[in-house]
């Protein structure tokens, strides 16, 4: 029996892409992924998870990854309440991973509360037989969905150093993150406007924003 483990990167961040990764194996296989030591991303150090996705390449039979760009996010965000509508965004993304992958059962760390629902919203867009099975902490749970997490956390991770590479240092992209704040305060102070890889609908982009027209407006 071929299964899936699908798993995302990046939800909350005010900087770069929401990433979502699968990774493919018959089931009689998992064990290789125990043998690894996969766990939750979160859990790892960079370099441990750029090791781990490596190898565990090498064991899959397939993976596929979705991007989900800032602009994506945004379109979704801004014509419905926040948290419902990128729930289903996603969900709908997971199912186009689940359908490049074409598991026979598919475990998926759900985003929403209520996880019967999030599996219920990816197998509403499914063209295919698939038994989804979505759970919390599924990355914790199953082998297969941390081993997802850690091809996404690593994607994501390589996406925001080439941002890096070009722009500067803007931090791991989250708000909490002082250097993000620096990075985004610069450029907003600098071209008046954010640049297309930061989530323009976050509350946080939205209050820095306005931070900065003010201290403009007070300075003309």
């Amino acid at each position: 029996m071929l299964i899936a483990g699908i798993d995302d990167a990046g939800r909350g961040p005010i900087i770069g892409p929401l990433v979502i990764a699968g990774v493919l194996l018959d089931d009689k296989d998992v064990h290789l992924l125990k043998s690894l030591g996969v766990k939750d991303s979160k859990q790892l150090s960079p370099q441990r998870r750029e090791q781990l996705a490596q190898e565990i390449k090498g064991i899959v039979i397939n993976y596929h990854v979705e991007r989900l760009s800032p602009a994506e996010i945004d379109r979704v965000v801004e014509t419905g309440r926040k948290l419902h509508r990128l729930n289903r965004l996603e969900a709908h993304t997971m199912a186009k991973v689940i359908e490049a992958l074409r598991p026979d059962v598919a475990y998926i760390d759900a985003s929403d509360v209520l996880a019967d629902r999030f599996g219920a919203h990816v197998s509403e867009k499914l063209t295919i037989k698939v038994k989804v099975i979505s759970e919390h902490k599924a990355d914790v749970t199953y082998p297969i969905v941390s081993s997802a997490s850690i091809i996404a956390k690593v994607e994501r991770d390589r996406e925001i150093r080439e941002l890096a590479q070009r722009f500067g240092d803007l931090g791991s992209g989250y708000v909490t993150d002082p250097k993000t704040v620096d990075f985004l305060e610069r450029w907003l102070a600098q071209h008046g406007s954010y640049p297309d890889f930061v989530r323009k609908s976050w509350r946080p982009a939205r209050e820095l924003r306005s931070d900065a027209q003010s201290r403009q407006s007070k300075l003309s």
